[in-house]
């Protein structure tokens, strides 16, 4: 996989804007390096450096808020034991298929540091952008304690491929938080409530004391960055929001309390609709323990209602798909399902506009406009017509643009 850094001129193509839901008339979009320098104008005379759009459609690239590039198995506890030059490789796999599916920019949630993100960044591997934590931060016996029952070490090395790090009272949290904003991480994620893949939590139960969660969103406003929250019910979503935390992770059981906290502090909510759908089909033949493959239905049917009080509440929703091993295959499936309850644009604008708001990088990315990075799909047919089309991204996306690269494969 490589970029094809040749082409400086896209013409002949309508700009979707995701915010005002348009079309633009036939147009020229210009690109110096990783930016988009001018629309409109003429083409240049160099015809070898120009890609005829022949009327196509130019989207944003994608950008999802929720994955876990380290994560080829659905048995976290096992991610320890894998060498990291291994899981290393798989990352870099998963995050390729992601660009392929269109998806230029990717939040990792859990595991990812900054060796992924800067060899991506220096074009060492042809990736998505990839905005990283670090290891999200658990409370003993919490969601990133992949211990078992019967089992009392706790591998605390930074080097090692679990997706966090147990860390209980208010000063060992602000140490972790501390530890994951020195290697330069972009947010800091927080186990607010128990999860599925962990096993000994329950779904409904709260994590980390209040004076923890504010520990950590307070290094992570002193660094300018943010705190995420993973937290399935409304008690746990309502708390974490209280306390600061700038996004909800899956939020399945959220409620009317949870929309207007959300509201009230321009908060985002970041659905993951899709993971129990395949966890429950897929999820055993992925590595699922048993005792996690109970706990998916407490959350599976829950979520789509979750998303509708939250769309209906104006709340800012980011597009999340956090699949695990090889069900992130089905990446671009969260299309379709948001689809049955959202209209087009708020499904586009929550992989588009609204993901870059969350990701700080509102202007930058999400948006094909002069001075933003030049990361944008070329696309047959008109999503906000019916974006489920963009779940099918082989016969949907004609053209893939990264980092001002035409991506060849």
């Amino acid at each position: 996989m490589r970029l094809d850094r040749s082409i400086r001129t896209i013409t002949n193509t309508r700009i979707l804007d995701p915010e005002t839901e348009t079309l633009s008339e036939p147009t020229t979009i210009r690109i110096s390096h990783d930016r988009i320098v001018g629309i409109g104008g003429e083409a240049p005379a160099d015809r070898d450096a120009v890609l005829d759009a022949e009327g196509g459609i130019a989207c944003p690239g994608l950008i999802d808020g929720h994955v876990h590039v380290l994560a080829d198995t659905a048995d976290l506890g096992r991610l320890g034991e894998t060498p990291p030059s291994y899981i290393t490789a798989t990352a870099i796999n998963s995050m390729q298929d992601a660009l392929r599916r269109g998806f230029t920019s990717m939040r990792d949630a859990g595991g990812a540091d900054f060796g992924l993100a800067r060899a991506s960044e220096e074009g060492l591997i042809t990736t998505p952008r990839l905005f990283y934590g670090g290891k999200a931060l658990s409370q003993t016996g919490g969601h990133a304690d992949m211990r078992a029952p019967g089992t009392a070490v706790m591998d605390h090395h930074q080097c090692c491929p679990h997706l966090g790090v147990v860390c209980d009272g208010a000063s060992e949290v602000r140490r972790a938080a501390r530890n994951q904003l020195r290697t330069g991480a972009h947010h800091i994620k927080l186990m607010l409530s128990g999860g599925v893949a962990s096993p000994t939590d329950r779904v409904d139960s709260t994590q980390f004391s209040d004076d923890e969660i504010l520990a950590a969103v307070e290094e992570a406003e002193a660094a300018n960055r943010y705190a995420l929250g993973h937290a399935y019910t409304a008690r746990a979503i309502n708390r974490g929001l209280r306390l600061g935390v700038r996004s909800i992770e899956h939020g399945n059981l959220l409620d009317q309390e949870s929309v207007r906290l959300l509201r009230e502090h321009d908060a985002f909510l970041v659905p993951t609709l899709v993971t129990y759908e395949r966890l429950h089909v897929d999820g055993a033949a992925n590595g699922l323990q048993a005792e996690s493959q109970k706990k998916v239905e407490d959350v599976l049917h829950a979520g789509l209602e979750a998303l509708r009080l939250a769309d209906e509440g104006g709340v800012n929703i980011v597009y999340g798909s956090d699949l695990l091993g090889d069900m992130r295959s089905w990446q671009s499936h969260e299309f379709a399902i948001r689809a049955r309850v959202q209209s087009p644009g708020a499904v586009l604008r929550s992989a588009t506009t609204t993901a870059a708001r969350l990701l700080q990088a509102e202007g930058e990315l999400g948006t094909i406009s002069e001075g933003a990075h030049a990361d944008l799909l070329l696309l047959d047919s008109n999503p906000l017509e019916d974006v489920s089309t963009l779940s099918e991204p082989d016969s949907s996306i004609r053209h893939i643009i990264s980092r001002g690269g035409l991506l060849a494969v």
